[in-house]
């Protein structure tokens, strides 16, 4: 789960990792209560995604009503396909410099990587690659820090006391949250060699979640703004919404041929509107998760048809197939052609039910897309 700077900030505190004292807000009405900390300040957009600053949703201000100004202007805006629903007012740190730190996942590694650099801020990606170090550590706290030790001996001034101190907080974080990625950016470093943490990015592993009962909680109280893990939460598998100008509705399984079936959809010029793996088996004769998946669909303003991609060992195609036309019977405002390619276990039940339902049926994914094609050139933008 990739959690909002605002909520990101509040549990690496609770580890004892300074950051700017900050309110968060949802309405321009919570300001006249708000509990600022002195100021100057500065007015974040919050939502899940890299690029806030030059996307104008990061905003600095002096006074409180150029913070209202700010708010005013930040809430509802829409970025990277994502609306900014709340802000977070925290106080300018000042008279700092800028430095970089990240723990990460490294699947191909087999381990964490540890990157830093001695400098920080929106132009990081830009930097040449000599500039920023990395090792990786075995998934280890001990390990982590003492990778971090020997990068950050690099820097023999306050940026590398900064940059040690702060990797080895960050190395508990991450092992203790069953993190994916902890990434400060920029770290606010002081002459002295103390430091806070300027901007914060958390990515936590949805599959932790039992184990993680503060994130849970913290999931459960805010689902509305992390819709995707809370889906997986409630209902057991992913939906997420890749583009929410999509015009295909994808209703799949298997999460790699899932993502793979997106990728050759965006290599031929098309639009896939979500990602989703069902996990058929789940259901159990029970249509409930087909229409829960339906009704999400109709939430895309450009949707105007649906591909099936089911390919099938142990689930049932015929039982899959009465569940399915049952689903686009109850979601009957999913007015859209919809095109199945189905592939395996009870695939001749299957074929009479969904020519009864309507549904076109191939087996062949090419000529699905092709279909598919079709109906877009011929559906109404």
């Amino acid at each position: 789960m990739y959690l909002l700077e605002h909520d990101a900030k509040t549990l690496l505190a609770s580890h004892g990792i300074a950051v700017p004292a900050g309110v968060m807000v949802t309405h321009a009405r919570e300001l006249a209560s708000a509990d600022l900390a002195p100021g100057p300040w500065v007015v974040k957009g919050q939502i899940t995604a890299g690029g806030r600053g030059k996307a104008g949703i990061i905003r600095k201000a002096a006074t409180r009503e150029a913070v209202a100004e700010a708010v005013a202007a930040i809430l509802g805006a829409t970025v990277k396909g994502r609306t900014v629903n709340a802000v977070r007012i925290e106080q300018q740190v000042r008279e700092v410099e800028e430095a970089y730190i990240a723990l990460l996942l490294d699947a191909a590694a087999g381990g964490v990587r540890v990157i830093m650099c001695a400098h920080g801020g929106m132009d990081i990606e830009a930097l040449p690659a000599d500039q920023i170090r990395s090792a990786v550590a075995e998934l280890d706290a001990e390990a982590i820090r003492e990778c971090v030790r020997e990068i950050a001996g690099a820097w023999p001034d306050a940026k590398g006391r900064a940059l040690r101190d702060a990797g080895e907080r960050l190395a508990e974080v991450f092992v203790a949250r069953e993190a994916m990625l902890v990434e400060i950016n920029p770290l606010f470093v002081h002459g002295d060699g103390s430091w806070v943490a300027g901007d914060a990015k958390l990515v936590t592993d949805d599959s932790a979640l039992a184990r993680q009962p503060e994130i849970r909680a913290l999931l459960e109280h805010r689902a509305a703004a992390y819709p995707e893990a809370a889906i997986k939460l409630e209902h057991g598998f992913d939906y997420v919404v890749v583009d929410p100008e999509g015009e295909i509705g994808l209703l799949t399984t298997g999460a790699g041929l899932s993502m793979m079936l997106i990728d050759e959809l965006r290599q031929q010029g098309l639009k896939p509107y979500n990602f989703l793996d069902i996990r058929t088996g789940g259901m159990r004769g029970d249509p409930g998760r087909l229409v829960s998946v339906l009704r999400w669909m109709t939430e895309g303003r450009k949707l105007r048809v649906l591909l099936i991609n089911i390919f099938a060992g142990i689930t049932d195609l015929g039982e899959f197939s009465r569940l399915l036309v049952t689903a686009l019977r109850t979601v009957s405002q999913l007015d859209v052609p919809v095109v199945a390619r189905l592939v395996g276990n009870g695939l001749p039940e299957a074929r009479p039910i969904l020519e009864a339902g309507g549904v076109h049926l191939y087996t062949d994914l090419g000529a699905a897309v092709a279909e598919v094609k079709q109906v877009l050139q011929k559906a109404p933008r």
